[in-house]
């Protein structure tokens, strides 16, 4: 049996004494609490005992008279929030009893009557993790997407999606849009509708602690949340046709250079479509193999501004100083001068838009390709949303 509590309160001159049990095998889950008048009356919890099924919510059900007061905390100190019903019989937690975890419930009926008791889940087969970007207290540009990569897979997508909540400071129209990650794994973004207006602060509460992924996704046992500024309103655009690269900042180019980019004609080509700068990486070393171009070049490249999974990237290129501003005739990056590269390296943030156009390309940057997100209409993203 578990552990029972029983408090007894005075009011006035009469006590009321409630009793509320938690009974393990075959046990019902319910008690009687008498007042001095011998009246009984039936409180029952839906969850009990050490191996109780994870994943619902918490009920405690008054037969007669009226519940005033529920709390259920875990023990970690954790709570579980809810709401008495209009009738007063009944309280159910917001959110679902977590695998793995121990929980104390105390019901307080109006009364004055007040007991405890205990109960345990199961622990969770599998645990579900997941990795947020970007991290927390971060600034980033206005194409900045929200992301979520996952561990396993999703299979309750719709249950999981209901459980994030974006919160921002100006009331960002946006939608979540699920995708398969670059690296195979389940992935869920959110982007607003149209660039972030510089300033905007956003938060993200992944409240999924006591959620099922489904089959082969297992629990998560956890809840994430982030937090970020969008910074500055700058966009970066690219022509490959003419060779050129143009940094806008509040609409007015600040920076305007020659750059070469991928060959055009196979895999050499580079991609168009918008790339989100996904990281500012210095000085790497960049190796064709890498990237299915076999021994072409292995090379210590600066100023290394990534904006595909798949490698391609902004960066110095000073041995393709000749093709400058007239050829494309790279790998598939954008290569600049040093000074220019220098220069565009220290003004650009991480959610930078980098909008690539003309003809010498292989394709548009596809979603999941970095953050290709903006490379749909507005109305194909939201489709995306397991909750459209």
């Amino acid at each position: 049996m578990s552990r029972i509590h029983t408090r007894t309160l005075l009011v006035g001159t009469a006590a009321l004494a409630a009793a509320l049990t938690a009974c393990s095998g075959g046990g019902t889950g319910k008690a009687d609490a008498a007042d001095t008048s011998g009246k009984s009356t039936e409180i029952s919890v839906n969850l009990r005992g050490k191996q109780a099924k994870a994943g619902e919510p918490v009920k405690v059900t008054l037969a007669d008279g009226r519940l005033k007061q529920v709390t259920v905390t875990d023990t970690e100190g954790g709570k579980l929030d809810g709401k008495v019903s209009a009738d007063g019989k009944s309280w159910t937690s917001g959110r679902n009893a977590a695998p793995g975890t121990g929980y104390t419930v105390r019901a307080t009926a109006e009364g004055g009557g007040s007991a405890e008791a205990d109960f345990a889940t199961a622990a969770a087969d599998r645990v579900n993790k997941l990795t947020l970007a970007p991290g927390k207290n971060t600034t980033v540009g206005i194409a900045q997407p929200l992301s979520i990569v996952f561990d396993s897979p999703v299979e309750n997508k719709t249950d999981v999606e209901k459980h994030l909540k974006v919160s921002t400071s100006d009331d960002t129209e946006g939608s979540w849009g699920w995708m398969q990650d670059y690296s195979g794994k389940d992935r869920v973004d959110w982007r607003p509708k149209e660039y972030w207006k510089p300033g905007t602060k956003v938060s993200l509460k992944a409240d999924l602690n006591g959620i099922d992924s489904g089959d082969g996704g297992g629990w998560f046992v956890r809840d994430y949340a982030t937090n970020l500024t969008i910074g500055k309103n700058q966009v970066v655009k690219v022509d490959l046709d003419n060779h050129r690269l143009k940094l806008m900042r509040d609409g007015q180019p600040v920076k305007d250079v020659p750059m070469s980019a991928g060959t055009p004609g196979g895999d050499k080509a580079s991609w168009r479509g918008t790339a989100v700068l996904m990281s500012k990486e210095g000085t790497i070393n960049m190796r064709s193999e890498t990237v299915g171009l076999g021994d072409a070049y292995n090379k210590m490249v600066d100023y290394s501004m990534r904006l595909t999974w798949s490698g391609m990237y902004a960066h110095a290129a000073p041995w393709n100083a000749a093709y400058f501003g007239n050829t494309n005739h790279s790998s598939g990056c954008v290569g600049m001068s040093d000074s220019d590269a220098s220069a565009v390296y220290g003004a650009v943030q991480v959610g930078d838009p980098f909008e690539i156009t003309g003809n010498d390309a292989k394709g548009t940057v596809a979603l999941n390709n970095g953050y290709g997100d903006w490379n749909i209409s507005w109305a194909d993203w939201k489709a995306k949303s397991a909750l459209h």
